[in-house]
C-alpha cells in the first residue's frame, strides 16, 4: 500500500496530478478540496495517498488531509459508493458540511451532487451516521485556503479546463456547461471557476 508522497509537483489539472519523485511520475486524481490548497507546479508537494487495486489498473488518490482521507476511505465502505463518487462528494462539499448533512438527515443537500439519487442519499445518512461519531473532535481544523491557484501556469483556456474537471467528477457534460455559465468566469483560472461552479449550485 502506498500511503503517502512527497516530491515535486510536476503537473495538475482537476481532478489529475503528477508527483515527480526522484524521477518517477505518480500519476494520481484528488478532489477539489485538496485542488484548492495546491501550490504551483514545480513547488515540493507531501500528500496521503489511497491506492485502488483493480483488475484492469491501479489508480491512486491524493489527499492533502489525512481526515480527508480517512473519509474517503470510510465512504468506500458504503455499499454503491466508490472512488469517482467518493471525490464527488468530497469536491461538492467539505467534511464538516457533509457531517452536518448526515446528522440533520440533509437527503435533498446530498442530492444535489453528482452520481447522488434519493436512495444513495439515504444509503449514505443510514450507514454513514454510526461512522462519524466524534469525527469533529479527531478531524483536522486546518480549513481549505479560500485563495485560488492556477491550475497551470498558463492555461490555454480555463472555461474549458473547468467543465472538462466538472464531468470528470460526475457531472453531465451539459450540467457542467450549465455551471460555468451561470458563473462569471473573467480573468479567473480553471480553479476558481470550479469552486465558484460548486458553490452556487451545491449550497
Amino acid at each position: 500500500m502506498i500511503g503517502r508522497i512527497q516530491g515535486m509537483l510536476a503537473y495538475k489539472k482537476a481532478p489529475r496530478l503528477l508527483v515527480d519523485v526522484h524521477g518517477v511520475g505518480y500519476e494520481m486524481e484528488a478532489p477539489m478540496s485538496t485542488f484548492y490548497g495546491l501550490p504551483e507546479p514545480g513547488a515540493q508537494v507531501s500528500l496521503h495517498t489511497h491506492l485502488v487495486v483493480r483488475e484492469d489498473a491501479h489508480l491512486l488518490y491524493a489527499f492533502l488531509r489525512e481526515s480527508e482521507r480517512r473519509l474517503f476511505r470510510t465512504l468506500l465502505k458504503i455499499s454503491g459508493v466508490g472512488p469517482k463518487l467518493a471525490l464527488a462528494l468530497l469536491s461538492g462539499m467539505s467534511e464538516q458540511e457533509f457531517i452536518r448533512c448526515l446528522q440533520h438527515n440533509d437527503v435533498d443537500s446530498l442530492m444535489r451532487l453528482p452520481g447522488v439519487g434519493r436512495k444513495t442519499a439515504e444509503r449514505l445518512i443510514v450507514e454513514m451516521r454510526d461512522r462519524i461519531t466524534g469525527w469533529n473532535d479527531t478531524a483536522d481544523a486546518a480549513s481549505v485556503p479560500t485563495a485560488g491557484f492556477g491550475l497551470e501556469p498558463a492555461a490555454a483556456d480555463p472555461v474549458a479546463d473547468a467543465v472538462g474537471a466538472l464531468v470528470a467528477l460526475g457531472f453531465k457534460p451539459q450540467e457542467a456547461s450549465r455551471m460555468i455559465r451561470a458563473v462569471s468566469t473573467e480573468g479567473l483560472a480553471s480553479e476558481d471557476i470550479i469552486r465558484q461552479a460548486l458553490q452556487t449550485t451545491l449550497r
